[in-house]
C-alpha cells in the first residue's frame, strides 16, 4: 500500500520536525538517509504512532492513520537494537505481535491454522528454523536481526518501517541480510521504508530516497537523482561528491578564485555551487589531448589507501579536489605526496545548483 505524509511537524522541545512530505509508492522500497541527528528515526516513531504529531497527516493509501494507536495502523517497525524479549524463545518473540494484531480490520486474531502458517513461512525463508526454541541471548548479531524482522512481517504490515537495521552488523552478516531483505520485500508486496546513514546500503537495495538534515527533506526522488543530480550542497556532500565548491557563473564557465571550470551549459550569472564526483575525476602523468574541457595540473596533498580503490587529494592553485583511483591505476601512476599529477573531466561531470 501507499504511504502519504503531508506537511508533518513534530514539536520536541529541543528538536522540531517541520513541514515534512514524502510520497511512497505501493510496493516501493524507500530509503531515509542523512546524518546523526537529521530525525529520521523522530519521523519513523512519528508515522508509527509513538511520538504525538503537532501537524500535518499521515495516510495508507487513502486511509488516514493520523492520531490512531500504534497497534491500528498497520505498520510494523524493526529497530536498530532488535527489541527481542530475553525471556521468551524465538518461536515465541515471532509469535508476540500476533496478540495485539488489530490492524483495520478490528480482527484481534487470526486464525490459528493460519498465523502458524505464516510463522512457518517467514522462519524458512529467513534461516530460523533451527532456532526457534533457542532464546536472543544464544543468537548472533545477525540472527537476532532475521527474528526481530520474522516478528514484524508475522502480522502482514502494509508499511514496515527499518530503523537502521544492518548498522549493528559486521560487514559479513550485512551482505547476508541485505540480501534477505531483498528477498523479504520482494515476496512480502508490502511497502518498505527504511532509515540508514550508508548511501551504499541504500544504493544496493531501495528505489527511491529522502535526503534529510536539521529536522527537514533536503530532497527525494530516486535514488540515481540523488547521487548524480543534489539539488543542495547538504545532499552533494551526503552522496560523495567531494569536490564541492562555491563559484560565480558566468556564460559557459564558473569560477572559484584563480580556477575556471568549463561547465557546458550557460546558467543564469551569479553565485552558485558546483559539484564534481571523484570518480569522474581522471588522473594521468602528461596532459591529456582529448575532448575532456577542463584540465589541470595539481600538486599531490594526501594518498589514502581503501583497500580495494585509492583516495588522491591534488592541489590546484588555492583549490582541493579529490579523484577516486583504481589499484591498478595507482600502481600506474606511483602518486606521491608533493609530486604532480593533472586532473581532466568533462564540462558534462560538472554538477550546477
Amino acid at each position: 500500500m501507499s504511504l502519504r505524509i503531508e506537511n508533518l511537524t513534530v514539536d520536541l522541545g529541543q528538536f522540531k520536525l517541520e513541514n515534512i512530505n514524502l510520497t511512497l509508492e505501493t510496493g516501493d522500497f524507500f530509503a531515509l538517509l542523512g546524518p546523526t541527528g537529521a530525525g529520521k528515526s523522530v519521523l519513523l516513531e512519528a508515522l508509527v504512532g509513538l511520538v504525538p504529531q503537532s501537524a500535518g497527516e499521515i495516510y495508507i493509501d487513502e486511509r488516514r492513520i493520523s492520531g490512531l494507536s500504534p497497534e491500528a495502523r498497520g505498520i510494523g517497525i524493526v529497530y536498530q537494537d532488535y527489541a527481542l524479549f530475553p525471556h521468551l524463545s524465538v518461536l515465541d518473540n515471532i509469535r508476540y505481535g500476533l496478540k495485539f494484531n488489530t490492524k483495520k480490520s478490528g480482527v484481534a486474531h487470526p486464525p490459528k491454522a493460519a498465523a502458524a502458517t505464516v510463522v512457518n513461512e517467514l522462519s524458512s525463508l529467513l534461516g530460523l528454523n533451527h532456532l526457534l526454541h533457542r532464546y536472543p541471548a544464544t543468537l548472533s548479531g545477525g540472527e537476532q536481526q532475521r527474528v526481530a524482522l520474522a516478528r514484524a512481517l508475522v502480522v502482514k504490515p502494509d508499511i514496515l518501517l527499518l530503523d537502521e537495521p544492518l548498522s549493528a552488523l559486521d560487514p559479513n552478516f550485512r551482505q547476508e541480510l541485505r540480501g534477505h531483505l531483498k528477498n523479504l520485500h520482494a515476496i512480502s508486496g508490502a511497502t518498505f521504508l527504511m532509515v540508514t546513514h550508508d548511501f551504499s546500503e541504500a544504493l544496493s537495495l531501495a528505489r527511491h530516497a529522502a535526503i534529510m538534515a536539521g529536522g527537514g527533506i533536503e530532497q527525494s526522488g530516486t535514488i540515481e537523482d540523488i547521487f548524480r543530480r543534489p539539488t543542495t550542497a547538504v545532499v552533494a556532500d551526503f552522496v560523495g561528491m567531494k569536490n564541492l565548491f562555491k563559484v560565480e557563473f558566468s556564460d559557459d564557465a564558473a569560477y572559484c578564485g584563480e580556477v575556471e571550470f568549463r561547465i557546458g551549459r550557460r546558467p543564469e550569472p551569479g553565485s552558485g555551487y558546483i559539484a564534481i564526483r571523484p570518480e569522474d575525476l581522471i588522473l594521468s602523468k602528461n596532459q591529456l589531448v582529448s575532448s575532456l574541457q577542463n584540465s589541470f595540473k595539481g600538486k599531490i596533498s594526501a594518498v589514502r589507501s581503501h583497500g580495494f580503490f585509492y583516495e588522491i587529494d591534488l592541489t590546484v592553485k588555492t583549490l582541493t579536489f579529490t579523484a577516486v583511483i583504481t589499484n591498478h591505476a595507482f600502481f600506474d601512476l606511483n602518486p606521491v605526496v608533493d609530486k604532480y599529477l593533472y586532473l581532466s573531466f568533462k564540462a558534462t561531470a560538472v554538477h550546477l545548483f
